[in-house]
């Protein structure tokens, strides 16, 4: 992978990572719906007069069932849903979840086919960074609803989805055109249940969580996450889900002075190695 995949890498892993802890912050305070209106509700206020002065909107039309399609696999359902579940579910557990993506990915290309097909080294280089994720959260599978946990294992599937409609369908589109689309059309539909679940007081805390969604973990996110995505290709662009969840035990224990033991430490280098084997591309055969 090349020195701007790598700094794309870092930023997404420590950008996305934030967000269990900044969500799980938001929903104590208000409905999951309100959050996600907010969240998108901001982005499309940056984004989408951005797409407007650059003309990014008119070369989406063609493809627009391809766009609603990455819409709901990317934005309106999973973040519903990512936000419901962390109601009932600590925030590692969630990460944990989360972070089988690449595996989800994997299992869609060996159904539909493609050109970045992984062999068995990588392989065993995404299990590394599985096991690695496990160590850094202690396994907490501990959850007793078990409908919040398959929650999130739809969210890692319309995760993977999205990033797969990005690669194959909307990768020649303007990236900022997608993503205000996508991020208006959500605040659309949730509007109405927003403003109806809306409370009547918010706290500080909740309300900067909810403008950091908005603006930092979705507008500029987003726009990261496709350079990413062109960068290294959709399967190793999800390998960042590995960090996820060990990023939002550093904001814990930064934030809330929550312990980092030995077993969290041995999770960050298996972290590190899994990802660097399963991101790495075979090297072409001689000639």
């Amino acid at each position: 992978m090349s020195r701007r995949g790598w700094i794309l890498f870092a930023l997404m892993a420590v950008i996305w990572g934030i967000p269990y802890f900044l969500i799980k912050i938001a929903v104590t305070e208000m409905p999951p719906v309100t959050l996600v209106f907010g969240r998108t509700a901001l982005g499309t206020l940056v984004l989408l007069p951005l797409a407007l002065s650059r003309g990014a909107l008119p070369p989406l039309l063609p493809r627009w069932r391809w766009l609603l399609a990455y819409t709901l696999a990317e934005v309106m359902l999973p973040w519903l849903l990512l936000s419901d579940s962390e109601t009932r579910l600590s925030s590692s557990l969630a990460g944990l979840l989360i972070a089988a993506v690449p595996f989800v990915g994997v299992l869609l290309i060996w159904i539909f086919g493609g050109d970045d097909r992984p062999d068995a080294r990588r392989i065993g280089g995404l299990v590394l960074g599985f096991m690695g994720v496990g160590l850094v959260v202690g396994f907490n599978v501990s959850a007793d609803d078990l409908g919040a946990v398959v929650e999130v294992g739809l969210v890692a599937l319309g995760y993977a989805i999205g990033a797969m409609i990005i690669a194959r369908r909307l990768n020649d589109l303007p990236a900022v055109g997608v993503i205000a689309v996508s991020l208006t059309l959500t605040a659309l539909v949730y509007t109405a249940p927003a403003i109806n679940g809306l409370p009547h007081t918010l706290s500080a805390r909740a309300i900067l969580a909810v403008a950091v969604l908005g603006l930092v973990c979705t507008a500029l996110a987003f726009v990261l996450f496709f350079q990413l995505i062109a960068e290294v290709g959709p399967n190793r662009a999800t390998v960042i889900t590995y960090f996820n969840p060990a990023v939002a035990i550093v904001v814990g224990s930064l934030l809330l002075n929550e312990p980092i033991t030995l077993a969290m430490l041995a999770g960050f280098a298996l972290l590190a190695v899994g990802s660097y084997v399963g991101t790495r591309r075979r090297a072409p055969a001689p000639a």
